[in-house]
């Protein structure tokens, strides 16, 4: 099973992807949490030069409610991750996805929120 969500863009530069990326979240109903500029980290920790890659801690707040209620213990899962990175031909979009990163849980109503929650990133990552 794929455990991510993923869109090549190849007419836009990365800065222009990462304003499209959180629109099309945000018309989903998502908030970014988190942003971990990951080439910055690995150049000051490591003195490592890498493409640009962002990772984005994306939370619909609805989605999330119902998830902790029914699983309180769900939240060491949460945010949803979107990475943005520089690949060549363009820049790749990746987003979680949640049905597959909560099969370890024996839940079935959680499973059927996780599977609302992928369905509005699929949407959210086609809209980029």
């Amino acid at each position: 099973m794929a455990y991510t969500i993923n869109r090549l863009i190849a007419d836009a530069g990365f800065d222009a992807v990462d304003a499209r990326t959180r629109a099309a979240l945000g018309d989903k109903g998502f908030g970014i949490l988190t942003e971990i500029d990951v080439k910055a980290t690995m150049k000051k920790k490591l003195d490592v030069d890498m493409p640009a890659y962002r990772i984005l801690g994306a939370c619909n707040p609805k989605m999330a409610h119902q998830a902790i209620g029914m699983e309180p213990r769900v939240g060491a899962m949460l945010p949803c991750n979107v990475i943005l990175r520089e690949v060549d031909g363009g820049i790749e979009v990746s987003a979680i996805d949640p049905v597959a990163s909560m099969q370890a849980i024996d839940n079935a109503a959680l499973h059927a929120v996780a599977g609302q929650v992928r369905d509005l990133l699929a949407e959210a990552v086609a809209a980029i």
